[in-house]
């Protein structure tokens, strides 16, 4: 040390010659030196310079992952850097520039470009929490606030001066470049805290009230249609106090409506409604509701958790896991699929507590059958065709109507009263309508008379992470739940029956339905508001989205659990980030229930975050005149959906009703317009081929005003890669929306289309097209006459449709041989 400093005193007494201001500052220069010391000694061998390295620094590289010993390295992509103005006009005198002189910022500039590009300084920066890319930006901004300022700090000033006049190194600005980063990136200061606050490997810890007593776990295992769940509800039911947790409203209002049938006082508890069953809303000891509702500190003597299996679903499975950790019950009856018992099992070990298995069976028969239908001309009374699209339903309900039946009609979109009376009348044995045109909704919470399922495809739509479309087989466990509605028990049907609208449909599904159930491995989890707020403490300027990768960036789970998908909730939290709401508040509105690919939806979710935050009461007089309430009854497949969204809007309203009461008043009212308005899409429903038939009159021939699922202007074109994977020479004619790995995909998706094209041609029987047009109610006659009238045109001005690319050809030819 003695020999640095002499050495160093040596090179001060030349360099004061050179620079005349150098014995003004005399007196000052130890104790501002000070901090450089570490990069001074860096210089010359570094053996200290790792002191430079804050606690939080060195021990979030260190241990912190309990078994194998070193943590997971942060995503530093999702770091945000802090903006950090340059100094415009000092408030107070340059002390540095009197104490030196004025910095010469051409000297500066190629000497802080020369720090960069000392490796020492690199290594020392990851020694203190910056890659690669954080050092690049720390430096960007640290040259960009020194080269920018009017002034700066008398320390770095005096540093600065130093390095320029020779007198000092470049190393010696590690300290205030490390500061500067620290400033910007202000979670280097906290990596600690934030890796303690973001571990989520012992949730079973964190419900205390749970962990105090000890419970019964009894896992009802079976299919679809097995009984389990009606014996969990019978413990249900005799049970002092107890509650029910569901997937749906629909299923939370059924056992809220038997469990008060049989004179037991049940309330109703969804994110939308409250419904007591004591006049004078005294809480009773039993209750129905949708799982994310149910309260992990009241105890029960009883509680049921259906649909276990959906623990593993990417979007709502952190609820499961928080309803079978958390729920304060003696007896915790656990019902789904066998799939999930060994995850159960492995849960409650965790928790030191033991699982029953209580196994049951189909309680009727299920049939795959040997035969398509191939033609809707072989439907029968008691028929249910699945699909998996709007676009499908419309289709398929059109042509069913234009064979002179009639049918009811369910997808996911439609309010739950709605689909309780298009459910209704199609149980209804006086009804006429006698067949199902639904989506897989179909697969939980209804209760349905269903003789014959018949799958329209096996190949579902999905959108990716990209927001591209994709297109995937069904798995054996969405096969099954559907297929299982089939002779329910207790119906007029005593056996089931399962089969496909296409030939080639039928070898695949039963593949699919032979394969066994994949096992449920990992339960989903979800950062909680009290988790982000600590956050939020640490990193004050960073946005919601932004603290929520940080969080999942840093997040720890043991292989029982996965972090559920937070997609929906970036996407509100980005959308509604421009307005001024608390951490709490904003945080409720990302959690909002809504479906982020309606618009309107979205739309007004932002008017209803924008109005709070001016602490202006949404009242119902607001909400009917941006929803132009009153509606009237739609007049096409578009007003339709619109209608559903409004209906959306209101369940938002609601639901959004019971977290700012004070807020959102006026409930009653809007619960009171929203079964009228259950009403009006009631019987638009019911004239759906009307409304389909009024789109099309009203879309250019050949065209449907009908929307899409999903968009083709974000679809993903790729028939390369299929034809690639099995050898083909030659592409499809049409183009598929999707990437499909894996040999079955392949052979589905060629199936799906050209059972696509049989059913095209079938379903027209025979006859000429425009006849065969005009009888499928796709063609009117006034259509038909505007057709042969635009033919016609066409005709004389020699375009030809189809045949234009000929045409084109042959008139290029002739141009050709006119110019030779």
């Amino acid at each position: 040390m003695r020999a640095v400093l002499g050495r160093s005193r040596r090179r001060d007494a030349g360099a004061a010659r050179r620079c005349p201001s150098l014995p003004m500052r005399r007196c000052a220069w130890p104790l501002l030196r000070l901090p450089a010391r570490a990069g001074l000694l860096l210089r010359h061998g570094g053996a200290t310079a790792p002191r430079l390295r804050p606690a939080a620094a060195a021990s979030s590289s260190a241990s912190s992952n309990g078994g194998d010993g070193a943590s997971r390295a942060p995503d530093t992509s999702l770091f945000v850097p802090v903006p950090l103005k340059p100094v415009s006009d000092a408030a107070e005198e340059d002390v540095g520039a009197e104490l030196t002189r004025p910095l010469d910022k051409g000297e500066v500039l190629k000497n802080l470009n020369k720090f960069y590009k000392r490796k020492e300084i690199q290594r020392l920066g990851v020694e203190n929490g910056l890659d690669a890319r954080l050092f690049h930006q720390a430096f960007i901004s640290f040259r960009k606030y020194i080269m920018e300022s009017s002034s700066v700090s008398a320390d770095l000033h005096i540093i600065l001066n130093d390095i320029c006049c020779g007198a000092g190194h470049v190393d010696d600005l590690f300290p205030f470049f490390l500061r500067h980063a620290k400033q910007i990136f202000p979670m280097l200061d906290c990596m600690d805290d934030l890796r303690k606050i973001s571990d989520l490997r012992l949730p079973p810890n964190w419900y205390p009230d749970a962990r105090a007593i000890q419970r019964k776990i009894i896992f009802h295992a079976g299919p679809t249609n097995s009984g389990k769940t009606y014996h969990a509800i019978q413990r249900f039911l005799s049970a002092k106090s107890a509650i029910y947790c569901g997937p749906l409203k629909l299923l939370a209002h059924e056992i809220f409506q038997k469990s008060n049938d049989a004179n037991v006082p049940c309330d109703l508890v969804t994110g939308e409604e409250r419904v007591y069953a004591n006049e004078d809303a005294r809480q009773a000891p039993h209750i129905a509701c949708t799982i994310e509702m149910c309260s992990t500190n009241t105890p029960y003597e009883v509680a049921v958790i259906d649909e276990i299996q959906m623990i593993r679903d990417p979007a709502r499975g952190w609820a499961w896991t928080r309803a079978i950790l958390g729920l304060c019950a003696e007896e915790i009856h656990v019902c789904g699929e066998a799939a999930a018992i060994d995850l159960v099992t492995e849960l409650m070990y965790t928790t030191g507590e033991e699982v029953e298995v209580r196994n049951y069976k189909r309680l009727t028969p299920l049939t795959v059958l040997d035969y398509a239908l191939e033609s809707l001309d072989n439907l029968r009374p008691g028929d249910c065709i699945v699909c998996f699209s709007k676009n499908d339903i419309y289709s398929i309900s059109r042509q069913i109507e234009a064979r002179g039946l009639e049918c009811a009609v369910i997808y996911g979109s439609l309010p739950p009263g709605t689909k309780l009376e298009q459910a209704k009348k199609f149980n209804d044995p006086d009804d006429p309508c006698k067949i199902l045109v639904a989506t897989d909704a179909i697969g939980m919470g209804l209760n349905l008379c269903i003789r014959r399922i018949i799958f329209n495809s096996i190949v579902k739509p999905t959108i990716n992470e990209k927001g591209e479309k994709e297109i995937d087989s069904i798995t054996t466990s969405q096969a099954l739940q559907i297929a299982g509605r089939a002779g329910r028990y207790g119906s007029s049907f005593k056996q089931g029956e399962v089969t496909t609208m296409h030939r080639d449909d039928l070898v695949q599904l039963k593949e699919i339905l032979n394969e066994p159930v994949r096992p449920v491995k990992a339960a989903g989890l979800h950062p909680t508001p009290e988790q982000i707020e600590m956050f939020a403490y640490h990193l004050p300027d960073a946005t919601l989205s932004n603290l929520i990768d940080i969080f999942v960036s840093l997040s720890q789970v043991d292989g029982l659990y996965f972090v559920c998908n937070i997609d929906d909730f970036k996407f509100l939290a980005d959308m509604i980030q421009h307005i001024p709401l608390n951490l709490r508040s904003r945080y409720v509105f990302c959690t909002a229930p809504l479906n982020r690919k309606e618009p309107f939806v979205c739309t007004m979710l932002l008017k209803f975050a924008r109005q709070f935050s001016r602490n202006e009461p949404l009242t119902f007089d607001w909400l009917c005149r941006h929803t132009k309430w009153p509606l009237a009854a739609p007049k096409n497949i578009k007003e339709l959906v619109h209608l559903e969204a409004v209906h959306d809007v209101f369940d938002l309203y609601l639901w959004l009703s019971y977290r700012f009461m004070d807020m959102f008043p006026d409930a009653v009212l809007v619960r009171e317009v929203q079964k009228k308005l259950d009403d009006i899409i009631q019987v638009g429903v019911c004239n759906i081929t009307k409304l389909i038939r009024a789109s099309q009159s009203a879309a250019a021939p050949g065209t449907a005003d009908v929307s899409e699922d999903f968009p083709l202007s974000r679809t993903k074109r790729n028939t390369r890669a299929i034809s690639d994977r099995h050898g083909a020479k030659s592409t499809e004619a049409h183009s598929v929306a999707v990437e499909v790995p894996g040999e079955r995909r392949a052979k589905n998706l060629k199936a799906y289309q050209s059972a696509t094209r049989q059913e095209d041609l079938k379903s027209y029987g025979h006859g000429s097209l425009a006849n065969r047009l005009l009888r499928e109610g796709l063609l009117t006659q006034e259509m038909l006459r505007q057709l042969e009238s635009e033919w016609q045109d066409q005709h004389r001005n020699g375009r030809y449709g189809l045949g234009s690319k000929r045409g084109d050809q042959n008139s290029s030819k002739e141009m050709g041989k006119k110019k030779k």
